[in-house]
């Protein structure tokens, strides 16, 4: 049986979110838009959704027509402040994920801008890890459906989707997947799932749900 585990992005293997209220500030002044900084904060609140909806959010100020150019500019600094500074990587990530490869193939499948996954995986050199990837920017799919996808894809005949936040459990429900929550993350779950409290947990949670 083809088994194999797909991670969420933010809040599960990194929190970019200085790096990104940063990267947009400095877009947000070019734009003059009327709004205060960013924060890290801010971008917390928002992380999980799709690049649509935070926009939304965010840029609520902004004429519609306008919010996904202003949007557009700040994801195209975003990705470069990100492959050039990083973001804050999760103790042990590395180590975890070379234990974790040896057993099985590795993915990612985000609600994020098309290159940022790419941006991650090129800055802290870890593109040898994953087998795929996936993400709302590419085909403006939901959550779910590209866990499913991606799963249907690489032919997964059991997969178990990491991730932080409330949006992930639903989506990997949704995906027919397992779920293990990324308690060390931003979001609470009070489901009775499995769950570890550091990404070096994951190899013997993971043993639980492929016995």
């Amino acid at each position: 049986m083809k088994r194999g585990i797909i991670f969420d992005m933010d809040g599960t293997l990194w929190d970019s979110a200085e790096g990104v209220a940063q990267s947009w500030n400095e877009v947000l002044n070019t734009w003059n838009v009327d709004r205060s900084p960013l924060t890290a904060e801010d971008i917390h609140g928002v992380m999980g959704k799709t690049m649509t909806d935070i926009a939304d959010l965010l840029f609520s100020m902004v004429e519609r027509e306008e919010r996904k150019k202003l949007l557009d500019a700040c994801c195209s600094r975003e990705l470069e402040y990100l492959a050039e500074h990083g973001g804050i990587l999760y103790p042990q990530v590395e180590q975890t994920l070379q234990l974790l490869a040896k057993d099985y193939p590795l993915y990612i499948v985000s609600n994020c801008q098309s290159g940022y996954i790419e941006a991650f995986l090129s800055c802290y050199e870890l593109e040898a890890y994953f087998k795929d990837i996936e993400c709302f920017g590419n085909n403006g799919r939901q959550k779910g459906e590209n866990i499913a996808l991606l799963a249907e894809r690489n032919r997964l005949e059991d997969a178990v989707y990491v991730g932080d936040i409330r949006d992930d459990y639903e989506a990997s429900m949704e995906a027919g997947v397992k779920f293990i929550h990324a308690a060390y993350g931003f979001g609470t779950i009070a489901e009775n799932i499995p769950r570890v409290q550091s990404f070096s947990e994951l190899p013997e949670i993971v043993a639980t749900v492929f016995p």
